[in-house]
């Protein structure tokens, strides 16, 4: 069975699942665009982007 990669709409992280490790959400899509890594919560792009904890993230979520 192959796993399909899907993006929370809550929180825009990344999941083989069907629920958010991280917010425990099932709002999931398999659609998204863009990726940005987070290793720095205090960069400035973390602050943009209003994220604040270490991972991988989708820039848009359809």
């Amino acid at each position: 069975m192959v796993r399909r990669l899907q993006v929370c709409r809550n929180c825009r992280t990344f999941t083989y699942g069907k629920m958010c490790e991280k917010c425990k959400s099932t709002n999931l899509s398999p659609s998204w665009k863009g990726l940005v890594i987070i290793n720095d919560p205090n960069s400035e792009i973390a602050k943009i982007l209003n994220l604040n904890e270490e991972g991988k993230y989708a820039l848009f979520v359809d």
